[in-house]
């Protein structure tokens, strides 16, 4: 595997990993424990938003989650202000980390009032979508057949993952959608998928990407090896 592209957010590696191995590593992202907002309690809220779609927008606001964190781990936040003003994550207060502190909660007009506490707890993407850290996804990168004008001067426009490689007659490249349709249209036969693919890792803040990948895989060595005991 090379890596690519490597920063707290987004990874991506080029690689010729099986493509049902990465799938199953894809689907492993689910099982990651993180931290999110469980419960809230509300004692005041004047907003024009009803206290069930406030605490659906607050329970989505990504939460750090530091490695000493356990099935165990409670952390409480709390928010009270008085309007006129917008209402955003970074509002909350307590010993747990907003990612984005400027999401929008909601709008408060002239002496209008927001209490609340949330509790936040771990969990996993099984359980609920807002406990998911991230995405990985992967796609083929194209070969392409060269010699053709046209053709030719589409990949060496290409400005993708990775930049253009010449091997032999063919480019290495990574299309997107448009171009790998322009070129079909002049000649359909000149494209196919390589042996090769890139592989992305993107988080949602709550831990970096590459602990992302790091921890898919050992959700999915885990289960193997459970699978294999179930087989004794």
């Amino acid at each position: 595997m090379e890596v690519v592209l490597k920063m707290p957010e987004k990874l991506i590696f080029r690689t010729s990993m099986n493509y049902t191995l990465l799938n199953a590593i894809r689907r492993s992202v689910e099982e990651i424990p993180t931290l999110a907002i469980e419960d809230i309690e509300i004692f005041k809220n004047d907003s024009a938003l009803y206290d069930e779609f406030l605490a659906h927008r607050i329970g989505l606001v990504p939460l750090k989650t530091e490695s000493k964190m356990s099935s165990k781990t409670s952390v409480e936040l709390s928010l009270k202000k008085v309007g006129p003003c917008f209402v955003y994550s970074g509002d909350f207060k307590g010993d747990a980390k907003i990612v984005y502190g400027a999401i929008p909660l909601t709008i408060l007009e002239k002496d209008q009032e927001v209490e609340m506490v949330a509790t936040a707890v771990m969990g996993t993407g099984l359980q609920h979508t807002k406990y998911v850290p991230g995405l990985i996804y992967y796609r083929y990168l194209a070969e392409v057949k060269s010699g053709n004008v046209k053709i030719d001067s589409i990949v060496q426009s290409v400005r993708g993952a990775i930049n253009p490689e010449k091997k032999g007659s063919k480019w290495i490249c990574d299309l997107s959608d448009a171009q790998i349709d322009e070129i079909k249209s002049l000649d359909k036969e000149s494209i196919s998928d390589s042996a090769e693919l890139l592989l992305f890792v993107e988080s949602f803040g709550m831990i970096d990407a590459e602990k992302i990948f790091v921890k898919a895989v050992e959700m999915l060595q885990k289960n193997v090896e459970l699978f294999e005991q179930s087989l004794k």
